[in-house]
């Protein structure tokens, strides 16, 4: 920590005269994206008409809902399997691919938990009440199927090279799923994909990310110029991502448990100190999911609050982890599925409830006697007000009741969700763009370095339309994802029950017990 206000000292000097020059050029980036894309923007996140329900959100969760009942309730009749799956007792060493099924979840995961497993979460309990809990875990385990479908799918319809190394995801799915099927329009749906995902990659899982983890340093250490934090981010990032997914898979496999034992851990320990008070909290999860308990909109509210966390906290039909599950070694694509299925499960169902147990009990929320609504619990501490973007104000006072030194982790814990997310988002947005470009190491450096560049933006410019039109991006892929994923789910079920038949007559080979 002692770097950052050294740095500080050196560099306050040169960054005074040019502040305002920046503070205004950021001012007309906002301004001319805002004006460009803010229709875009508009028509991604906006509301059924009549309700406050986001029309994407009930885009993921249909989709969910019916990828479960299509294939069997998938997600808890091969549950047992997919663990003995990520131990690796069926891996052939010998298999095609990069990576195994534990650094295949682990890179998918680290793309996915993040600041939504933080602020999310105390955004939607601070809004929906306890009660938003309860559909965030029935969202997170119907997402379970989706990641199943496009998963299974990433790896069947993979390109493997010579070389050992493999691409796969969307793009590849959807174009050649669709002329095995006899399907128009595959190629352009594939491409369009891939420009969403592009988007998405360089702003939602890099920019926004910078940006946060900045905000998190300077508010333990103090203010100093972004493009410090930017600089040191895309330098230690540009070193993990220059080595390929197997580089990426060796940081995750070890990140992503140690950031879920951090969070999780402390988690259980405020959990554990209010142990009589489980019960109470489960309670008022059940009690207000179907009363809306002090609530503003009552059952619905809970609802979409619930759905809307889960959705952009576990990315269930965005098809961006069907990229990072594609490079796994494995010659029966069914196996990745299974394997996939547990990160909605991890990511949403666990971490995402156990912050919103914690901040149920914490006593930061609640119910005002004049209006039966929850409120917030100012007393003693400064919190974020209800509808706060960010929530992790609150999270951080939920914890804090507990563990007075909880900012510290979680200012840990921002850095290594940001940092995670970003290493895994470039594998993303670089296979799209090698999908777009062709393979070759030129073309992936060049990537590579146009990522790295953006971070430093991203972490030194506050440019909300920008970070708020890649948001749209990300949702735009699941757009094109599930739209396709309607044709090509007959493919899977294929592959399902050929699996399912060998498995249960012992075909499937043990490598280890």
């Amino acid at each position: 920590m002692k770097l950052f206000p050294t740095l500080l000292a050196l560099s306050a000097t040169a960054t005074a005269a040019s502040a305002q020059e920046a503070m205004s050029l950021d001012e007309r980036v906002n301004e001319v994206f805002a004006n460009v894309t803010g229709p875009f923007v508009s028509l991604i996140f906006a509301p059924l008409p009549g309700t406050a329900f986001p029309w994407i959100v009930l885009w993921l969760v249909v989709a969910a809902s019916i990828f479960t009942v299509y294939f069997g309730f998938v997600q808890f009749r091969f549950f047992g399997h997919a663990i003995r799956l990520v131990k690796g007792d069926y891996s052939d060493p010998d298999d095609a691919g990069e990576v195994s099924h534990f650094q295949a979840l682990a890179t998918a995961l680290s793309g996915t938990v993040g600041l939504g497993n933080i602020a999310g979460v105390a955004v939607a309990v601070g809004i929906g009440g306890p009660g938003a809990t309860f559909w965030m875990i029935l969202a997170g385990l119907l997402g379970m199927a989706s990641k199943f479908t496009e998963c299974t799918l990433g790896v069947k319809y993979r390109n493997e090279y010579p070389d050992g190394t493999v691409s796969g995801g969307p793009m590849y799915y959807i174009q050649k799923g669709f002329n095995e099927l006899g399907l128009p329009g595959g190629k352009i749906l594939a491409v369009l994909f891939s420009i969403f995902c592009i988007l998405g990659a360089l702003g939602g899982g890099n920019m926004f990310q910078a940006n946060q983890a900045h905000a998190q340093i300077s508010g333990i250490v103090g203010a100093y110029p972004g493009w410090i934090t930017g600089v040191i981010f895309a330098v230690v990032v540009f070193a993990v991502i220059i080595g390929g997914i197997k580089s990426i898979a060796h940081v995750t496999e070890k990140i992503v448990p140690f950031m879920g034992v951090l969070y999780v851990g402390a988690a259980l320990i405020i959990l554990l100190a209010n142990f009589d008070q489980i019960g109470w909290a489960f309670g008022q999860i059940f009690a207000g999911a179907f009363t809306g308990l002090g609530v503003a909109g009552g059952l619905v509210g809970a609802l979409i609050q619930g759905f809307k966390r889960a959705a952009f906290s576990n990315e269930a039909g965005v098809g961006s982890a069907a990229i990072a599950h594609s490079a796994v070694r494995t010659k029966e694509p069914i196996t990745e599925g299974f394997v996939s299925l547990l990160e909605p499960l991890i990511d949403t169902v666990v971490i995402c409830t156990m912050t919103a147990l914690v901040i149920t009990i914490s006593g930061q929320l609640i119910v005002d006697d004049a209006t039966g609504r929850f409120v917030l619990n100012e007393a003693g501490t400064a919190i974020a007000t209800i509808g706060d973007t960010s929530g992790v104000a609150l999270t951080s006072a939920a914890f804090g009741t507990g563990i007075s030194w909880f900012p510290y982790v979680l200012a840990i814990a921002v850095v290594l969700f940001a940092f995670s997310t970003m290493i895994s988002w470039s594998y993303y947005g670089l296979k799209a763009w090698t999908y777009l470009f062709g393979e070759g190491k030129t073309t992936e450096i060049v990537f590579k370095v146009i990522f790295c560049i953006f971070i430093v933006i991203g972490a030194a410019a506050s440019l909300g339309p920008v970070i708020d039109f890649s948001d749209a991006a990300i949702f735009s892929m699941a757009v094109v994802n599930i739209f396709c994923l309607y044709f090509l789910m007959k493919l899977v079920r294929k592959e399902l029950r050929s699996y399912s038949s060998r498995l249960s007559a012992g075909e499937i080979k043990v490598y280890k017990n």
